[in-house]
């Protein structure tokens, strides 16, 4: 997993509430076993009926066809657990998402594959979509992990709060495996204490 301390990018205002990860990531492309996950990401929603692009959707617009922010509404990832909702996100390099709230599962495959999931207060968050709007797309925002500040144009910088946990992490680049292997020697040295007090265990095979 990428580390994640800093990163700065256009901000794309995709204002809508209870974005599922069907919509973000849709299952059609999910059965491939080469998935491209950049084409994937909002594809019903980029594309037309006819294969053309629709032009009036934010990502396809020219003034962010390369964000690097997504600032979004309530409850973003709902819906099912699909992890290729959050692969296509980074595919597109976009490595941070402030939304009003997330579904819980989306917010932790956010974590465990470097994407930084922010949610600022009710007050913020609309100050701060409403900086977006009006900046569209003439400068980049910067998100720093480190001080836990955004900061960019139109207006002062802007804290946001995340769990400490969450933080070294994103930071360390570290998913569930990470963490765990973070121990290892306080694991090996509990499977030697063990195969002393219990070597019986040691040579137990399964039985089937």
């Amino acid at each position: 997993m990428q580390p994640f301390t800093r990163h700065t990018g256009i901000a794309a205002p995709l204002l809508k509430d209870d974005i599922n990860t069907d919509q973000i990531a849709p299952v059609r492309h999910s059965r491939s076993l080469k998935e491209d996950y950049k084409t994937t990401l909002f594809y019903r929603a980029r594309q037309r009926d006819d294969g053309s692009e629709e032009p009036d959707f934010v990502l396809n617009k020219p003034q962010f066809r390369n964000a690097g922010i997504l600032v979004t509404g309530h409850n973003f990832g709902a819906g099912s657990s699909r992890e290729s909702a959050v692969w296509s996100i980074i595919a597109n390099d976009i490595r941070v998402i402030v939304a009003k709230s997330f579904a819980d599962i989306y917010r932790e495959n956010c974590l465990q594959n470097g994407l930084l999931p922010i949610v600022l207060a009710p007050d913020e968050a609309e100050a701060f979509i409403a900086r977006v709007v009006r900046v569209n797309g003439d400068g980049p925002f910067t998100v720093d992990l480190v001080t836990q500040r955004i900061s960019g144009p139109g207006g002062a910088d802007i804290a946001f709060d995340i769990a400490a946990a969450d933080r070294m992490r994103l930071i360390e680049g570290l998913d569930d495996i990470g963490l765990t292997l973070k121990q290892m020697d306080d694991i090996v040295q509990w499977e030697e204490r063990a195969a002393t007090a219990q070597p019986w265990l040691q040579s137990a095979r399964d039985s089937r």
